[in-house]
């Protein structure tokens, strides 16, 4: 999956109510490609449930 695809999930998961209050999508910036999937994996993980 490409940065820009990553990315724009991470927007999608920002507006969720579990993350409204926390900001998931400044890291991007920071992190390699591979460790910002990783970041989005988690994050859709942690809005499951």
């Amino acid at each position: 999956m490409s940065r820009a695809q990553l990315i724009s999930r991470l927007q999608e998961l920002q507006k969720m109510p579990k993350f409204q209050k926390r900001d998931i999508r400044s890291i991007a910036g920071f992190l390699p490609t591979d460790a910002l999937a990783k970041h989005v994996e988690a994050c859709e993980e942690a809005a499951a449930r």
